[in-house]
């Protein structure tokens, strides 16, 4: 997923909404699976703007812009969602140190793994915060969408978090088997 891409569906969704109500859109809805600094959004809403995808709809007090789509920001967004093929992550920093840790002292990546599985059930906890505190309604394809969103987001959250356990385990039967328990 781009920025620019997230950008446009919410300003599609949320047709004159300023940079400002795109953050704390953003950091509600979209944050667990693309986050974004504030500097980066509104580098990214002056680039849409410019390429045309974008305009400014109306301005308000302080320097407040409020955003619209183009008819080419909708077109670059039905292809974006349509035709270019989703890019997966193969990048894991952390499983990548579970390859690795032969090269540590097997207490400290038992405690590496429990901090892993701690910080999964923290990130599943805000996740369960933020969907009591919205007012989900299924009639509003933003809510809809975010809603089944945000299940994928607690649903993989949970599978990592029962990975880390079933390691643990794994690791800890190991240990006892060689006596290094």
């Amino acid at each position: 997923m781009s920025l620019r891409h997230a950008l446009l569906g919410l300003i599609a969704e949320l047709d004159g909404a300023s940079g400002y109500d795109l953050l704390k859109m953003f950091e509600i809805s979209l944050d667990g699976a693309w986050s974004a600094t504030q500097s980066q959004l509104y580098g990214e809403l002056g680039r849409l703007t410019a390429g045309g995808l974008i305009e400014v709809t109306g301005e308000g007090p302080r320097g407040r812009r409020e955003y619209g789509i183009t008819r080419a920001g909708r077109a670059e967004l039905e292809h974006w969602i349509t035709e270019v093929e989703p890019r997966t992550n193969h990048r894991d920093d952390a499983l990548l140190r579970v390859f690795l840790f032969g090269r540590v002292d097997g207490h400290r990546a038992l405690a590496f793994v429990d901090r892993q599985r701690r910080a999964l059930d923290d990130q599943v906890a805000d996740l369960d915060r933020i969907e009591e505190s919205v007012s989900w309604n299924d009639e509003d394809d933003l809510s809809f969408h975010g809603r089944l969103a945000m299940e994928w987001g607690k649903r993989l959250l949970r599978a990592r978090r029962d990975w880390w356990e079933w390691a643990r385990e794994e690791m800890a039967d190991r240990d006892e088997r060689e006596g290094r328990g």
